[in-house]
């Protein structure tokens, strides 16, 4: 087990580089640590670096950049013992989720690793010349996808390495030959430094440009703000909230030259249980609600706040079991101070609309989350919007319809959404048929008989869909299509074969 080391510093270019002012970590076990407080000085620095390493970096072959996405997921592993104790401090989360969650890290590193040893993702294309084409010859023509240049990359709260300093956005514009500047989360400051020392590792043992990776520290929004406004910042993946998520869309949209905004902002995730379902296994689906609304205290972007059930004693029988499934479920650590209050002011939403009726609610304090159930009716969810908003954390909210008509018109009314799920018997097809295709234009992602929690890191997966689940709704934030975010396709007309960008 390596000793561990905090030192609280910023890796720029590949020096720890420790700055004036600092913050202090609130772990949810043991002692905090002083911070550096990223500036917008430190934030030029490594972008200018992340420019200078594109050059070779952005022209690197194929084989060197999966050697070096190996060599990463080689150098986690290394600390992996060091990442589960700190991670595990700082977030509250149990050893099992973080070594779970540190394979995903890894796995999806070795998955870029062999996609782009095959040139496929590349969509190399040709037209050959036609010079005696009437009436005008057609000239030689090759397409190709090339790297957009640096990224920035925001680490997210809930998860502190597949989706942070070398998490999926990272691997997929490292794959793609774009250097990474990351900011690191506020809420896990220890676990990013261990995880940018592995990426350090990796770069001086693959001898690439220090430039290519570096990580700023920080709790502070301008020096974000400074970040997504670097003119030679090329494209931004951020996960995290829809407030934060909006204003840096926005920022990035402003841009004397705009950049996209890849944001995995907000979802509630609805799950439609249809009659026959409802009536041949109401209670296992609700029991199945329950873990899955549940699971890792409900901090999960795939969470399935919201379920649609039909009125009449088939759907009570859902709701029950989930209440009864709710009730056995003990305190579980919400990842930061923030989260906690966050989620007990959208709890609270609830608690004051005289439309909402409380099934099973619970107290609770500090970063101790307990679950909580509500239900309403159709006609009053599609009268009161901000029952559509997203509470992140444990909290589920039953809508009551009258029949399958009626859950058709709520599928209209819900905005974009990561997830949404159908429960369905072979007698529900019929319904399902109708709604099929609302759930298509609403989601980027539709599961049946299943819970949303939980995304395979794979080639067919769509973690996105319309905003504001994502502020590019034809993109993925997981799985190897999440690559074409920081590619663009560049055309070589007329080109000798020898100047032309090899695959």
């Amino acid at each position: 087990m390596m000793t561990l080391k905090l030192h609280g510093k910023h890796l720029i270019a590949g020096e720890w580089v420790a700055g004036d002012e600092t913050f202090r970590s609130s772990p949810y076990a043991g002692e905090g640590f002083d911070v550096s407080r990223g500036t917008v000085a430190d934030v030029d620095r490594a972008v200018r670096a992340a420019e200078d390493a594109f050059w070779t970096y952005g022209h690197s072959s194929r084989e060197d950049r999966a050697a070096f996405l190996e060599a990463i997921a080689d150098e986690i592993e290394a600390r992996a013992e060091d990442i589960t104790a700190v991670g595990s401090a700082e977030t509250g989360l149990p050893a099992a989720r973080l070594q779970g969650e540190r394979g995903r890290t890894t796995g999806q590193l070795r998955l870029f690793a062999d996609y782009i040893r095959d040139d496929a993702y590349l969509d190399l294309r040709h037209d050959p010349a036609l010079p005696d084409r009437q009436p005008l010859p057609r000239p030689d023509l090759s397409m190709v996808q090339r790297p957009v240049g640096p990224v920035a990359v925001f680490g997210a709260s809930n998860f502190p390495l597949a989706f942070s300093t070398a998490g999926g956005d990272t691997a997929a514009a490292l794959a793609a030959g774009c250097p990474v500047v990351v900011k690191g989360h506020p809420a896990h400051p220890g676990t990013g430094e261990i995880v940018a020392e592995a990426i350090h590792a990796a770069i001086a043992r693959c001898k690439l440009h220090p430039g290519v990776f570096s990580l700023v520290q920080g709790d502070q929004v301008e020096y974000a703000q400074a970040l997504v406004q670097h003119p030679l910042i090329t494209a931004v993946g951020f996960t995290g909230s829809l407030g934060a998520g909006r204003a840096l869309f926005d920022l990035c949209a402003s841009r004397p030259e705009p950049i996209p905004f890849f944001g995995e902002l907000g979802s509630v995730n609805p799950m439609f249980i249809l009659p026959t379902a409802a009536a041949a296994r109401g209670a296992d689906i609700g029991a199945g609600w329950a873990a899955s609304l549940t699971m890792g205290a409900g901090q999960f972007c795939t969470n399935p706040g919201i379920a649609i059930i039909p009125a009449g004693p088939d759907g009570d029988a859902v709701i029950k079991a989930a209440a009864e499934g709710l009730a056995n479920v003990d305190a579980q650590p919400m990842l930061s101070d923030g989260i906690a209050a966050a989620y007990r002011r959208g709890k609270a939403r609830f608690d004051e609309q005289n439309t909402v009726r409380p099934v099973f609610t619970t107290t609770d304090s500090g970063r101790q989350a307990l679950p909580n159930l509500y239900e309403t009716d159709a006609d009053s969810f599609l009268a009161d919007h901000s029952l559509r908003d997203e509470v992140f954390g444990p909290v589920g909210l039953a809508i009551r319809v009258r029949d399958a008509g009626q859950m058709v018109e709520l599928a209209k009314g819900f905005e974009g959404q990561l997830t949404a799920t159908l429960h369905m018997d072979d007698d529900d097809m019929a319904a399902a048929r109708g709604l099929v295709p609302v759930l298509e234009r609403k989601a980027g992602r539709i599961l049946v008989n299943g819970f949303p929690t939980g995304v395979e890191v794979a080639d067919s997966m769509v973690h996105g869909g319309p905003y504001p689940a994502s502020t590019n709704f034809g993109a993925t934030s997981v799985g190897t299509l999440s690559i074409r975010r920081f590619l663009r396709p560049v055309c070589y007309q007329n080109f000798p074969q020898n100047l032309t960008p090899s695959a």
